[in-house]
């Protein structure tokens, strides 16, 4: 009896493995053979003052040394950086990430054939991190663009791109989420993957099955620098509506309302009468913008918004901004426990530099470089604010010299400079004029969940 069960059992498992067996994952050489000539790989060249600052005074035993190696008056260093892109015409117009060329004095592209071209910069948008870049070519290959909408969580997709510099490198996963939102990043509703996304794939498309672009591989989420299994993507509908626009005008127009706006927690849906947490709750409305207009109060709740559901906070920004300024909308509130409809015409946020020519950009950024302290900062935005638990404070973008030698890190938010808040980038300015003579200065800083002094030297007058 025990030999006839085990003969039985052995061929069910047998009968088992093979079923499994016959299972097979999908293959993408087909979709890579076809698709991963119109991936280009981006080179970017950006040359960079280098300030000869002394890090001790005049006084020191050890000036003489330092000023010895310290580098000559108007010396200037090259900074390389690689990313990717995607051909979407065929006469030559290529999607990437703003963060890949933004600030680049040259962009060079490689197709997969190896030809090279120079890149002009048709125009970036910093809050999708979207640009548009062209070469001079014709007859190119060129995507196809898919809906995002019609992914799947559990969903295979594909990345082609150029991580630590190794082109048409190809690596496949599976959607983890969709729409998510991320610190600071409050008009893209991301799609998340595990596909390994490194260093160089930034500005790749990313691909479904039938070998659409849904995607730009942005971000990633790492501890280490390196791939962690928690990659981002901007949908392409939110990249091709933007690059429209950059075609069209050269800069991209978004909708604004002026309220400050925090998430509908249980206990606050409960205190309100609301049926489950939903939308977002005004906490300010800005005198004289869109919203006070509109008759939007503090404490609304806002469910939705031009026929969108709000379902969180995250939601309405995003939803607002891709609204076109001027247009009339409906906007659904909750107030003193009932919904009501008020109609509102949309404004818009100012252009900030991400959206201007490249002349225009290159003037602006150079009115944000606090030379003293060796910075490249730039404001934030009322939600960015927020969103941190600030009332002001402005954002480092780059640092060298002395402030790269005190330990300031590009994304740290400079809160005061030694007493004084830091409100605006042409206040910090102005704060600075005021400690021009003086050796050294001390930046309160915020860097993750906490803050801390960091003093820096100047350089001597």
């Amino acid at each position: 009896m025990n030999v006839a069960f085990r003969i039985i059992f052995g061929f069910f498992a047998l009968l088992h493995i093979s079923q499994v067996a016959a299972v097979e994952l999908p293959s993408f050489a087909d979709l890579v053979e076809e698709q991963g000539v119109k991936v280009v790989n981006i080179s970017t060249k950006t040359t960079i003052d280098q300030p000869n600052n002394i890090p001790v005074p005049e006084d020191d035993p050890f000036y003489d040394f330092f000023r010895r190696f310290a580098p000559p008056e108007g010396a200037q260093r090259e900074s390389r950086s690689l990313g990717s892109g995607f051909i979407i015409s065929e006469d030559g117009y290529i999607l990437t990430n703003s963060h890949v060329v933004a600030a680049a004095d040259d962009i060079t592209v490689k197709l997969n054939d190896k030809r090279e071209y120079t890149a002009k910069l048709i125009g970036i948008d910093k809050r999708t991190d979207v640009a548009v870049i062209k070469i001079d070519a014709s007859d190119l290959p060129f995507v196809s663009i898919g809906d995002p909408d019609k992914l799947r969580v559990g969903d295979w997709v594909l990345a082609i791109g150029s991580p630590f510099g190794f082109e048409s490198t190809v690596t496949a996963g599976i959607v983890s989420a969709k729409g998510r939102s991320l610190p600071q990043e409050n008009y893209v509703p991301f799609i998340q993957t595990d596909v390994a996304i490194n260093p160089g794939n930034s500005g790749g498309p990313l691909f479904n099955l039938n070998g659409e672009v849904v995607g730009i591989n942005a971000q990633i989420y790492s501890r280490t620098g390196g791939f962690m299994g928690l990659s981002f993507a901007i949908p392409i509908d939110v990249a091709v509506d933007v690059a429209n626009q950059l075609k069209t005008d050269g800069r991209v127009r978004r909708g604004r309302i002026g309220v400050v706006i925090q998430e509908v927690t249980a206990e606050l849906a409960d205190s309100f009468g609301l049926d489950k947490p939903r939308g977002a709750l005004v906490s300010r409305v800005e005198k004289g913008q869109a919203a006070s207009k509109a008759g939007i109060q503090t404490s609304d709740i806002i469910l939705t918004f031009d026929g969108s559901n709000v379902e969180t906070s995250n939601d309405l920004p995003r939803i607002v901004g891709q609204t076109r300024p001027g247009k009339k909308v409906d906007v659904e509130v909750w107030r003193d426990k009932r919904s009501r409809t008020l109609s509102l015409t949309v404004g818009e946020i100012p252009a900030d530099i991400t959206s201007e020519s490249k002349k225009e950009e290159s003037k602006n950024v150079s009115m944000n470089v606090i030379d003293e302290l060796g910075l490249m900062v730039s404001d934030m935005d009322m939600q960015e604010l927020k969103q941190l638990e600030l009332d002001s404070g402005v954002k480092i973008d780059r640092v060298a010299g002395v402030g790269e030698q005190a330990g300031l890190r590009p994304g740290d938010i400079v809160l005061a400079l030694n007493n004084d808040d830091v409100e605006s980038v042409s206040q910090f300015k102005l704060l600075m004029e005021r400690y021009k003579d003086a050796r050294s200065v001390a930046l309160l800083i915020q860097r993750g969940g906490g803050s801390l002094y960091v003093p820096i030297r100047l350089k001597s007058k």
